[in-house]
């Protein structure tokens, strides 16, 4: 069988998302929420080879350039993943994604008692207790998330 490699052009302005665990790359973009409606150039490559690991998603999205809070949505759902910040074709800034301490208004505890999830209106805050096992507490109930359940604000 023959061998062959994927080529995907390059971007002029926009992020580049890279080593995001294979298979997550379109909880990455639902997190995000891009979805393609504004017009941006969005691809998508899963599963490709990697050397550090077997395999890896990476996510190339044209005109936007993620804030802190994005940047904390992605630590949750691939925590070894790369931020690639691309002006003029040119990489200006690489960062690894690292959850914080604590995350505010990211997403609701899934507690439906919670009073984040009342009339309140208050925002939810989750304290990182554990950034290895990706274990998050809620600030007002007390109870332990399951990362992979969560719900994006």
């Amino acid at each position: 069988m023959e061998q062959s490699e994927l080529m995907v052009r390059r971007i002029k302005e926009g992020t580049v998302i890279d080593h995001i665990d294979e298979g997550k790359g379109l909880q990455v973009l639902d997190a995000l929420r891009i979805d393609g409606q504004d017009g941006s150039l969005i691809t998508l490559a899963m599963n490709v080879p990697s050397g550090k690991s077997k395999k890896k998603d990476i996510i190339k999205v044209e005109n936007k350039f993620l804030k802190d809070d994005d940047t904390n949505k992605i630590a949750i759902i691939a925590s070894k993943a790369t931020i690639n910040i691309i002006k003029n074709y040119k990489l200006i800034e690489k960062r690894r994604v690292a959850l914080p301490n604590e995350i505010d208004k990211i997403f609701r505890c899934t507690n439906p008692d919670c009073i984040t999830n009342s009339t309140e209106h208050i925002e939810s805050i989750m304290d990182v207790i554990d950034k290895e096992g990706m274990v998050l507490k809620c600030r007002y109930c007390a109870r332990i998330l399951d990362v992979s359940k969560v719900k994006y604000n």
